[in-house]
């Protein structure tokens, strides 16, 4: 009986071997792989050359990737394994994002390259996913993902001092109040600054460095949200002249976030 057992388990082990997913197989169709067939084709043409030129003006390689579902794994490792197979980013530099969206399980994750982790830390990666909410909700996939790629090369622009040239994208899905500003860390964040104030008032810190962590929350604070920000420049219908060659051998160390819609 128990040999009979061990049958059936190491049977059920194979049987689910067989039906999983190999991520490593899949390859990129350009800029923009909708494996899952959701993304319409004029976001993608814009989503294209939107990336193009983000390649051409910063060197950072931006993946977007849609699959049907997780097959029961964890995102985080779907994302990094895909972006890692790619190689999205530079050898050496490691200049690569990859946005990956599960439809069916309406889950979301950012991978970031190790070169752009300072750029773009956790805390905004989770806030560019927050803010796509709205627009995955109402199944406007490519809204979404150019939503996120305008403020993923906005922070990238302003980082190296750089433009990006293209018009402006208007938005149609707007994110609620519940999606584009998290209250109780802006609350938390306010009290803790009436805090440092109070406490530099009493003579708790040095003239040198007095306003800096103050100043420094405080911005943070108030650059959560970027949906709709014109200074990077958005998306139009130019010809960006740089076609998908293929990426360039980046790596990833789990850097991100994840998210639900």
């Amino acid at each position: 009986m128990k040999a009979w057992c061990r049958l059936v388990v190491a049977a059920g082990l194979c049987a689910a071997a067989a039906l999983a997913v190999d991520w490593k197989a899949l390859r990129p169709e350009g800029y923009v792989s909708d494996f899952a067939h959701v993304v319409d084709a004029s976001s993608k043409e814009r989503l294209e050359a939107y990336c193009a030129n983000l390649r051409r003006a910063s060197g950072v390689q931006l993946a977007l990737v849609t699959i049907p579902s997780l097959e029961g794994e964890p995102i985080e490792d779907v994302a990094i394994t895909i972006a890692r197979a790619w190689g999205v980013g530079q050898k050496g530099q490691d200049s690569g994002i990859l946005l990956l969206l599960a439809i069916q399980d309406r889950r979301s994750r950012l991978e970031i390259g190790y070169g752009l982790e300072a750029i773009l830390p956790d805390g905004l990666d989770g806030s560019i996913l927050r803010e796509m909410r709205p627009a995955l909700r109402e199944g406007q996939y490519g809204e979404a993902l150019m939503a996120a790629a305008e403020q993923l090369g906005g922070a990238i622009a302003k980082a190296k001092n750089i433009t990006l040239d293209s018009p402006p994208l208007p938005r149609h899905v707007r994110p609620g109040p519940s999606d584009a500003i998290p209250w109780p860390m802006i609350l938390g964040g306010v009290a803790l600054l009436l805090l440092l104030l109070r406490r530099r008032g009493r003579g708790g810190y040095g003239p040198s460095g007095g306003g800096f962590l103050p100043g420094l929350i405080l911005g943070n604070l108030l650059g959560r949200s970027t949906w709709g920000s014109r200074g990077s420049g958005g998306f139009g219908g130019y010809d960006s002249g740089d076609s998908f060659g293929g990426f360039g051998g980046g790596d990833f160390g789990g850097g991100g976030a994840s998210s639900d819609w």
